[in-house]
């Protein structure tokens, strides 16, 4: 395992401490936190449109979020099943039916935002978290999108641009390989082009200016949230979070030329 690697387990680790998630048989219980009760109204929202690709929640008891668990893959697991672009187009997919029937929900009265909310025009409510491992995947299909704690209203493209780093990869050929398991190197601009036509109705957009800007804003999250002590991100900029991202833009950057694609929805 490399040193990055390695400091990401940690960090993965110190989620688990300090938000322990119990599964089973039917039932996911995990601490709530201040967002949760805004986090449940649209999950209630969205089920309530007929889609059940999202947990449907179950209240909060003693402090301990309930929900119903989605069987599936998810997790490390998700790697494997966007490799298709069956996989990569289904996520692309369900992300755009959530956006969609989440545009008419009206937060409850002291909406509670981890993630700061982003201005901007045809604003829905964005996940924020949406990499392969927050899917849950059957026979290399998204059925649902999970763990919703930096739900936040902002332009659909702020969950796109986190979505296609992740799903591209718009990483090093090592992360690719090692990290993303691809066996080969993937093609970068045409998994972004099958995410992006999948989605549908996007604005034109430069994918090297939306992700790094993506990035920049994700980190300056986790300092905020790791200033005021919270984990699991006081571990992960302790292990080195913000000095890999500064990295992985730079990579980003220095691949301009091959990754620019100004891309029409």
């Amino acid at each position: 395992m490399s040193e990055a690697q390695d400091a990401v387990q940690r960090a993965v680790d110190a989620n688990a401490l300090h938000r322990p998630v119990v599964i089973g048989p039917d039932v996911v219980r995990r601490p709530a936190s201040p967002s949760t009760e805004t986090v449940h109204s649209l999950l209630r929202h969205v089920r309530a449109k007929g889609l059940e690709c999202v947990p449907e929640p179950l209240g909060v008891e003693g402090g301990i979020e309930r929900l119903r668990f989605i069987p599936g893959a998810d997790g490390g697991e998700g790697w494997f099943h966007q490799h298709t672009d069956q996989g990569l187009a289904s996520a692309a997919r369900l992300l755009r039916s959530i956006h969609d029937a989440s545009a008419d929900w009206t937060p409850p009265a002291g909406a509670v935002w981890v993630a700061q909310p982003v201005a901007g025009e045809a604003t829905v409510f964005c996940h924020g978290d949406p990499g392969p491992w927050n899917f849950i995947w059957r026979d290399n299909e998204a059925i649902a999108l999970i763990d919703w704690d930096y739900l936040h209203p902002a332009p659909r493209l702020d969950d796109v641009a986190y979505a296609l780093r992740w799903f591209a990869p718009l990483r090093s050929d090592e992360h690719a390989r090692d990290w993303h398991h691809f066996p080969g190197i993937p093609d970068r601009r045409a998994r972004v082009q099958t995410f992006v036509e999948a989605y549908g109705g996007l604005p034109a957009f430069d994918v090297v200016d939306v992700v790094t800007d993506r990035i920049r804003s994700v980190s300056t999250l986790r300092r905020q949230l790791a200033d005021q002590g919270i984990e699991p991100q006081r571990t992960w900029v302790a292990d080195g979070a913000e000095e890999r991202d500064v990295e992985e833009i730079e990579w980003i950057e220095a691949h301009r030329e091959e990754l620019t694609l100004q891309v029409h929805g």
